[in-house]
């Protein structure tokens, strides 16, 4: 198995960020802002229930890659660290699902 993490990914995000959009699909989602990014993150989750409703094991893998991408270029324009988002995940994980759906 490979050693490839989020993590990777968003040092990779934040690299690409950086680069001329012109040859950078990342630096290209970035000058574009938050709105661009946003919009192509929920058609990635579109397509990835889709591929999941369709039972389609190799779309679903291929969509979530995008989808987690996507989210990653989402969360770099919104400055928000991916240790902030396992922290949360993190501090949910103390209680239940459904006890946290309710504290909502």
């Amino acid at each position: 198995m490979s050693d490839f993490s989020l993590s990777s990914l968003e040092a990779i995000v934040a690299e690409r960020a950086t680069a001329s959009p012109e040859h950078s699909w990342t630096a290209k989602l970035v000058a574009h802002g938050q709105a661009k990014a946003a919009k192509k993150l929920g058609e990635e989750a579109v397509e990835t229930v889709i591929a999941a409703i369709s039972n389609d094991r190799a779309n679903l893998v291929a969509e979530s890659a995008d989808l987690l991408y996507h989210l990653m270029v989402v969360l770099k324009i919104a400055d928000i660290p991916l240790q902030d988002v396992m922290g949360e995940l993190e501090r949910r994980t103390n209680q239940s699902g459904l006890q946290e759906k309710a504290s909502r």
